[in-house]
This record gives C-alpha cells, sequence and structure tokens, in this order.
C-alpha cells in the first residue's frame, strides 16, 4: 500500500518585532558607520597633516649638541663671578653635575610622568581636564618635551596650527632624543626671570650660589617659576613666589621625592635672596669691564654668546679690601665736606598708599650706591629726621648722625640745602648700628695692586662707585703725581754719583723772566719753610722741593727723562724742565704700580697683566697666560740702584711723611712715598712690599683744590694701609741682602765706585761739589713754550 503522505507541519512565524527597536538597531548600525568613517576621515586628514606638516618640521638634529647662546663670564683667580656679559645669562650644565633636589623639584612641578610618557601626557591631559572642569586649581597639561618644542622652537601665538606643530614637534623629539637629553635641554633654556635662562643661571641670580648648593626650599622657589617668571619672581612679587614654592614642596612630597618631615622643614627655611646691593658681594666692576673690553677686541660681537669663560688674576679677598679701603676713604673725606644738600624735593602727599607710590618714583631716580643708602625726609626739625627707604623700612636720624647736614637743619638754610619733607637725601650706617646723614661723594679715587714679581694685578678699583661713575681712573685717569715721582728722579741721580748721605741745600731758589721764558718762579715746600743743608735720604724722607729741583738742575733735564722711560713712564708726557722734580708731568695709576714695581722687585720691569686663563663653555682652554720668570732681559735698572732706593723709600714709611704706614702694619718690609700736587690737586701714596705694590689716589674728575690740609699723607695713605693689613696677612718679613755693588760705610750705603769722597758729596751749599759748581738757581736751559710755561706757573702758583 502506498504511504500515504504525511501532514505538513506548520511554519512557525516570529513574533513581530517592535519598531521602535528596528529603528534604534538601524541608527546604531549608522552610528558606528558613521564613526569608523569618521575615524578614517580623521586618520586620513592626520595623515595628511602629518604628510604635509612633518617635512616641514624644523630640523632638531642639532639639539643632540646643545648650544644656546650663552653670556661671557669673567671670575676671579679662585673662580668667584665677578662679571657676566649678554643679553642672557646662561650657564650650560649638563644634566649628570644638575643636583638631584632641583630635577625633583621641576618634574614635581612640572610633569611628574616625564620619564613614563612618551611626550604628550594623555593621563594628565584628562586630570587636568577634569581638574579644570571642576573648577579647582587650574592644571596645564603641557609636557617638559612640549614646553622644549615650543620654546626652542615655536612662537608663542595661542593658535590651531602652532599646537598641532607643537604636538608633532613633541614626537619628533621624543623619537631622536634620549629623556634625560631633552631634560637637559630643558633646565638650561627655560626662561626663570632677571634674564636667567636656566636653572644654574637663576641660582646664581636669585641666591648668588652655585646649583650645586641649591636646599629644598631653594629648588622650590626656582621651579615655581617656569609657570609664570614675572608673576612669581620672588624679588618683584614675593608672596606669589611664596605660594607657588609651597606648592611645588607639597608636590614634591605627594610624588615621594621628598619626606614629610622635609617638606616641613622647607616650609621654614628663611630665603635670602641676592642683593644687588649688597656690601657683602665682590665688587669688581672695573676689572670685568675691563676684561669685556679686551674680549671684545679678539672675538667681536661673539663675545656675548658663545660662552666664553675669563679667569683672571684678581684675589677676591685683596679685591674686597680694596674696595672697602677706597669707599672708607672717599667717605672719610667726605664727612670734612660742607654739605650741599639734598639730592631732589618732592611734593608728598598725605594719603599712605599715594605717599608709597610716590616715596616709590623718587628714589626710583634715585638708587642706593651701595652702603650709601638714598631716602625720603618726612619730618625734620634740629633735633631729629625720619625718613624713608625704598624697602619702607622708616628711619630716625638724631644726635651725631645730623652732624654733617646741620647747616642745612638751621632755620637760615638756603631753599637748596634745606632738609625738610620730601627732601631725597643719603644716609648710611654707623659702627655703633646707628644711621647719620650724608652725600654722595663728588670727589674720586683708584686704587690698584700688582704683585712686582710678575705683574700680576691682584686687585683693582677704578673709582668710589661703577654704577655712578664708569671712567676708570686707574687706567684711565693722566694725573700729576706729585712728589710720589720723586724717587724716580732719586733713581737717576745715584747713576750720576749722588748717594744717601750727599749733603744738599733745601734752600730757596728763584728763577726770573729771563729764565723762565714768562713770569718769574719762586718755588716753595709744602710748608712754606726751607731746613738748610740736608742729606738726600732725609730731604726724600721730608719731600724737600727744593731738593729735588736742585736734584734734577745738576743731573740734567733730558738725561732725567730718558731714565724715567726704564720704568715705563711716557717721556712726552714729563717735558724736560724743572718742575719734573716735583711731579708735574702726566701719569695713570696704573703706571705708577709698575714703576714703583721695578723698585720692588730688584730692578725689573714687568708689565701688569689681568687675565690668566680663557675658555669656552665646555672648559676648554683657548687662551692661558704664563706668568713671566724675571731675567736679564727685563731689567730697566741696575739691581744696586733698585737696593738703595728701597732703603730711601723704607725711611720715608719709617720716619718720613709716611710713618704712619711701619707703625700701623708692624713690619719693617714696608717702602712708599707721598704724593701731593701744589694746591693739593692730587693725592697719592705708592708703595710696596716685595710681594705686593700698591697706590692709591684721590682728586676730583675736573681738578680743584681737595683742602689746604688734604695731603697724600692724610687721604691716600690710610687707604693703602687698610689694604695692605688684608694683603699681607701671613706674609713673612722679608730681609734684603746688599747685591754686588753696594758698599756701607758708616751705616750709609754707596755705589761702591762712588763712596765717600768720590761721587757727589754736596750740592746747593759753600762747598762745590766734585760734580761741578754749587747749583743756587742756575738756568733752566731753554724758555719752555707758552702752553708748558702756564702749566708750570699753575703748578706752582700760591
Amino acid at each position: 500500500m502506498p504511504d500515504s503522505p504525511r501532514p505538513a507541519r506548520p511554519k512557525k512565524t516570529a513574533p513581530a518585532r517592535p519598531l521602535w527597536l528596528t529603528w534604534l538597531l538601524r541608527l546604531l548600525a549608522w552610528g558606528v558607520g558613521i564613526a569608523v568613517a569618521g575615524v578614517v576621515a580623521i586618520v586620513c586628514i592626520i595623515a595628511v597633516a602629518l604628510a604635509v606638516a612633518y617635512p616641514n618640521l624644523p630640523d632638531i638634529s642639532e639639539l643632540a649638541d646643545y648650544r644656546p647662546k650663552l653670556p661671557l663670564r669673567v671670575f676671579s683667580s679662585e673662580g668667584v663671578l665677578i662679571g657676566e656679559f649678554g643679553e642672557e645669562r646662561r650657564n650650560l650644565t649638563p644634566i649628570s653635575t644638575i643636583p638631584k633636589v632641583m630635577k625633583d623639584a621641576v618634574l614635581a612641578a612640572e610633569d611628574a610622568r616625564f620619564y613614563d610618557h612618551g611626550g604628550v601626557d594623555y593621563k594628565g591631559l584628562v586630570r587636568a581636564g577634569l581638574a579644570n572642569m571642576n573648577r579647582v586649581k587650574s592644571q596645564g597639561a603641557s609636557t617638559i618635551t612640549m614646553q622644549v618644542a615650543r620654546n626652542v622652537y615655536l612662537s608663542s601665538e595661542k593658535t590651531l596650527t602652532r599646537k598641532i606643530y607643537e604636538v608633532l614637534l613633541t614626537f619628533k623629539l621624543e623619537h631622536l632624543l634620549s629623556k634625560d637629553q631633552i631634560f637637559e635641554i630643558y633646565l638650561n633654556q627655560i626662561y626663570l626671570g632677571n634674564r636667567a635662562y636656566g636653572f644654574a643661571a637663576a641660582s646664581e641670580a636669585y641666591f648668588g650660589k652655585p646649583l650645586t648648593d641649591i636646599t629644598i626650599a631653594q629648588a622650590a622657589m626656582l621651579a615655581g617659576l617656569p609657570k609664570a617668571p614675572g608673576a612669581n619672581n620672588p624679588v618683584s612679587n614675593p608672596s606669589r613666589a611664596r605660594g607657588r614654592q609651597l606648592y611645588v614642596i607639597d608636590r614634591m612630597r605627594d610624588a615621594g621625592f621628598i619626606t614629610a618631615e622635609q617638606a616641613a622643614d622647607a616650609k621654614k627655611e628663611e630665603l635670602h635672596l641676592r642683593d644687588g646691593a649688597d656690601p657683602t658681594r665682590l665688587h669688581a666692576e672695573y676689572v670685568a669691564e675691563t676684561v669685556r673690553q679686551l674680549m671684545y677686541s679678539q672675538y667681536g660681537d661673539s663675545t656675548y654668546t658663545r660662552g666664553l669663560k675669563v679667569y683672571t688674576s684678581l684675589v677676591a679677598a685683596d679685591q674686597a679690601a680694596a674696595y672697602r679701603a677706597l669707599r672708607k676713604g672717599i667717605m672719610d673725606y667726605e664727612r670734612r665736606q660742607i654739605y650741599r644738600g639734598p639730592e631732589k624735593f618732592v611734593d608728598l602727599p598725605d594719603d599712605p598708599k599715594e605717599l608709597d607710590e610716590a616715596v616709590d618714583d623718587a628714589l626710583a631716580e634715585h638708587p642706593d650706591n651701595g652702603d650709601v643708602m638714598s631716602a625720603v625726609v618726612l619730618k625734620a626739625n634740629a633735633k631729629e629726621i625720619t625718613a624713608v627707604r625704598a624697602n619702607g623700612d622708616v628711619l630716625q636720624i638724631t644726635g651725631d648722625g645730623l652732624k654733617p647736614a646741620q647747616s642745612g637743619l638751621s632755620d637760615k638754610a638756603p631753599p637748596n640745602i634745606k632738609v625738610r619733607r620730601g627732601a631725597v637725601i643719603r644716609v648710611a650706617r654707623t659702627p655703633k648700628n646707628t644711621f647719620e646723614i650724608t652725600q654722595l661723594p663728588e670727589v674720586e679715587g683708584a686704587f690698584v695692586a700688582l704683585d712686582p714679581r710678575d705683574g700680576a694685578v691682584k686687585a683693582m678699583v677704578g673709582g668710589f662707585d661703577f654704577s655712578k661713575n664708569k671712567f676708570n681712573h686707574v687706567t684711565q685717569a693722566w694725573r700729576q703725581p706729585g712728589s710720589s715721582f720723586k724717587p724716580f728722579i732719586y733713581s737717576a741721580a745715584l747713576e750720576k754719583g749722588f748717594s744717601p748721605s750727599t749733603v744738599i741745600n733745601d734752600g730757596p731758589l728763584f728763577f726770573d723772566a729771563g729764565t723762565t721764558g714768562g713770569q718769574p718762579w719762586e718755588p716753595k715746600n709744602y710748608d712754606g719753610g726751607f731746613e738748610g743743608p740736608m742729606s738726600m735720604r732725609r730731604a726724600l724722607m721730608k719731600s724737600k722741593n727744593m731738593v729735588s729741583i736742585r736734584i734734577l738742575q745738576s743731573i740734567g733735564t733730558r738725561y732725567a727723562q730718558d731714565w724715567i722711560g726704564n720704568f715705563g713712564f711716557e717721556k712726552e708726557k714729563h717735558p724736560a724742565y724743572l718742575p719734573m722734580a716735583l711731579g708735574a708731568g702726566s701719569v695713570t695709576p696704573m703706571q705708577m704700580a709698575t714703576a714703583y714695581s721695578v723698585f720692588a722687585n730688584g730692578g725689573y720691569r714687568v708689565n701688569p697683566y689681568l687675565i690668566t686663563r680663557v675658555t669656552d663653555h665646555k672648559d676648554k682652554v683657548l687662551v692661558e697666560t704664563q706668568p713671566p720668570l724675571l731675567n736679564e732681559s727685563m731689567r730697566a735698572i741696575p739691581q744696586r740702584n733698585a737696593f738703595i732706593m728701597d732703603s730711601l723709600l723704607q725711611s720715608v714709611a719709617s720716619g718720613g711723611t709716611a710713618a704712619k704706614a711701619q707703625a700701623t702694619l708692624k713690619r719693617p718690609d714696608i717702602y712708599g712715598k707721598t704724593g701731593t700736587t701744589n694746591d693739593s690737586l692730587d693725592a697719592w701714596f705708592a708703595g710696596f712690599q716685595p710681594t705686593m705694590t700698591a697706590i692709591a689716589w684721590i682728586g676730583y674728575d675736573t681738578p680743584r683744590k681737595l683742602g689746604d690740609r688734604e695731603t697724600g699723607g692724610g687721604l691716600s695713605l690710610p687707604i693703602w694701609i687698610s689694604f695692605m693689613e688684608t694683603a699681607l696677612k701671613g706674609v713673612p718679613v722679608t730681609e734684603p741682602t746688599a747685591p754686588a755693588g753696594v758698599v756701607n760705610v758708616g751705616g750709609e750705603l754707596y755705589y761702591d765706585d762712588y763712596g765717600p769722597g768720590r761721587g757727589v758729596t754736596s750740592l746747593g751749599v759753600d762747598a762745590a761739589s766734585t760734580s761741578g759748581e754749587p747749583i743756587t738757581g742756575a738756568p733752566i736751559g731753554a724758555p719752555p713754550p707758552p702752553e708748558e710755561r702756564n702749566r708750570i706757573l699753575d703748578l706752582f702758583r700760591n
């Protein structure tokens, strides 16, 4: 039987899908498709951007050998920084020498995940975005690499194009350079305010110390600067800088770089910022400027960008002593001068806020000059002055502190010198830690010290203050040396048969108009009197003018003019006329130091030098000066001449016009000569110990009388002594030995061929000398030209 057909099963039908679900699925599918298409499109756009932009990115290969513009830096012999020249303060420092605390502070403040991300910190981006959205303290998302890209290569404009270039350049930097290389560039490149680029320069600029000595608190302060070097500047905005510093310390603690205890101690540490007017810092501005000029003449404009380091022969302790001594000497002189009145008068408002602004404006034009500080008078009477300084300190000046300005406190004082409310005055701190009123000096000065054995300059102060007067009086001021020039005339006389025992008449001299070719000339001694016959030794001790003139007459002006050339003087600046005996020519303090060094070293001529070594920024030596060794090719005068002159100059320093020198220093190996020109226009002391020659000078730039009682012994000798107290500390006493050709007869020194009775035994006295007739007023020779005659008459006019 055929099979019967199977009944068909009924078809199962799916339950009907809700319409809303259908549309939702379709929308999701469309969304995914659009997203994929968008991603593809973005990838394509980025690919195109990379293809277009990447080839146009700067070449960063040179960063592998990073060479920023580096300033010229000048150092003392010990390595103390004394000057920096360039638009930017920099000190290229390898990352290996940057202390860990500084690196940790920067990482904590700027980019704690620097060593973990690939240039762009995505976690940081999200964190910063959330923080900014939640209105908590704003956080940035720029990594250290991004900041390097921006600071080295890109402008500061805020555009999408620049941001794209910044990200692309960041990736390129991360690809080509190591993390340490990038971090090293950042630590040296970033601007930190106060013209300082890089943390090493900032440490010097703000704290006056090398980066290697930085503390946690100081590192945190510096690390807070990159975000806003102007607003966070601890000098101009200390409160804002303090807030940023505390934030960085907290970040260092949170990152585990320091402990909670270290963080607490760092917050308590008091920071002492470097003060440009700090009197304790080494002042060698004239030295630094001299070096700058020398370097510029050699290297041109690259002087300020190639990172040259110049080491000088300067000794920091000697330089500091010279600076203090000269400033004190000038200010001591200034206290004896008539008060010239306030520097300015300003109208002061009564409102305290307006008052502060008025004081700030007034003192901005009259800044402090070292320890001579400016202030504005708030009230004044004959018994008390109340004044305010630029830093807000209010000073009360009473008692002896008012004496220098008594004439300005009198009710009858003329308006221009009256000390009253609104007057801009100068004040100085006294040894008793009170204040006295003073004034900026108008007089100038110079001091230079060098080692006579090789010419190395150990100290040089070219004036009272470099910011006030940049003219270097040590090297640029041509002045009359006065009696400090007499030893060179005496030295010439020794070669003509004179000896320390030669008797010379300290009697009047008169030269009529026919002799001078102009007006009559009747020279005088400083005290106006005459003492009659005396030995040449005593004449130099007492600085007798008549004796010096008679000596020059005897040996001849032309001979003397030639002789002084042995000491480095320019003959044309010392005309061959009799006033040369009294120092009527022109010299610089540096020339005098060179000349006196000939006596100090046994008769050799050494040229002063200042630069000992020049290196590049990697400390590769470019130039090095080898101190010269004294040899006979450098001989300027016979050794026996120098030895006898030393004996004469020792007498001046022990019992003559400079007797205070040996009495104060309490050592016999001190030699020197005072110098005071006619009318006291210039005051000198030139002297030495065999290891140090030093010259002190005081005078006005436009020559005028220093005062009837002002002399080289009273003005310049104290400066010299003050310096030598420091410079000779620990230096053993030198005991000279008579050289060949010198004999001692009866306690006096002679050349062996000009012994007693064989040289010039007397001059200008009743008995004739062995060199010819006694000279009492012999003709000068050919009359001098009119301009020289006027100069002579001006010099000796009473």
